[in-house]
């Protein structure tokens, strides 16, 4: 076909422009901030290479996700399915082995909230929150990849049925069939994707602060009047998990008692929560080095739950983070 008859090709800015919005798409997709710049990155160099070969038949937009889609089955056909730990298997004890820690690529991994954000839109900033849930991102890997993109098209980014199955090439009522059965499988795992995130409202970010206070003193009476009876904590890369606040303080007493005098910083939110980076002291006694991001979910009554994680190497600087913190 001449070239004459062919939409202009995008360049470089008309693709560029939806770069934040592609990785929110292939973050759920594929759980990981890391996976989804690569995801994304090569859904650039291939839009790019074939940018000649675009007829305008869609937007430049929805070529770009058709490319994604597409970069992302293909990850997905090579990796095992990203998890949290409460998803294989029972909590276990304060008191036992700790066990082996699983490589990075099991785990899904907290992305922080400016990295994706969009527009500064008040109900488009909640909105992201809401699909940004660790749960839910760790319930759409359970997902086989196409189900995974209709569910997120059309529940997250809001696709029209009929543009969905442009883009994967089916029909609507294809489309329809793969979303009521993703539905039914996050239904059974207790997660609904329109489920509003936890408001992180003053009197939240106020137990929070106590919270931190009270962390950096290592006091557990205060701690226990802060996190709720049914708190569960993890910590990949380790699998196991506590559930209960007995268990968990049980565990910052035992296992995890270096951790006492540590510093806890602010960080960017994480996955629609609150994060701080942890900083253990070091053995010299000179400064703290980083311990853990630390993702902490407040709901009505206490804090509900703690996601640390340990991978500090690869997570702080992705969290804009420092590598150490001098001593005072």
């Amino acid at each position: 076909m001449p070239r004459a008859s062919l939409s202009p090709a995008p360049g470089p800015g008309e693709l560029e422009q939806h770069r934040r919005e592609l990785l929110g798409y292939c973050y759920r997709m594929l759980g990981s901030p890391f996976d989804a710049e690569d995801a994304v990155q090569d859904t650039m160099l291939r839009a790019w290479r074939a940018r000649e070969r675009f007829e305008g038949r869609a937007t430049v937009r929805s070529w770009l996700y058709r490319i994604a889609t597409n970069v992302c089955t293909d990850m997905l056909a090579s990796r095992g399915r990203r998890a949290r730990p409460m998803d294989l298997g029972p909590a276990g004890s304060a008191t036992g082995p700790v066990g082996p820690t699983l490589p990075e690529a099991t785990w899904v991994e907290p992305v922080p909230d400016r990295m994706l954000a969009g527009p500064p839109d008040p109900a488009e900033v909640a909105e992201g929150r809401e699909t940004l849930r660790l749960a839910l991102v760790a319930a759409l890997q359970h997902l086989p990849p196409r189900q995974r993109a209709v569910l997120i098209l059309c529940e997250v980014l809001h696709w029209r049925a009929a543009e969905v199955a442009a883009l994967l090439d089916t029909t609507v009522a294809s489309v329809n069939s793969a979303l009521q059965r993703a539905r039914a499988t996050l239904s059974a795992r207790g997660i609904d994707a329109a489920e509003p995130a936890p408001e992180v409202d003053t009197e939240a970010r106020a137990l929070l602060d106590r919270y931190v206070d009270a962390f950096q003193r290592y006091d557990m009476d205060a701690l226990t009047a802060l996190i709720r009876d049914d708190a569960v904590q993890s910590m990949p890369p380790y699998a196991l998990w506590v559930a209960g606040r007995e268990e968990i303080l049980a565990f910052w007493t035992g296992p995890g008692a270096g951790c006492r005098g540590s510093r806890v910083v602010p960080a960017p939110d994480a996955n629609g929560l609150p994060a701080f980076g942890q900083y253990r002291p070091r053995p010299d006694g000179d400064g703290h080095d980083p311990w853990a991001l630390q993702v902490v979910r407040p709901g009505p009554g206490g804090i509900a739950e703690f996601a640390f994680f340990l991978d500090t190497t690869r997570i702080f600087p992705l969290f804009g983070l420092p590598d150490h913190l001098p001593r005072r």
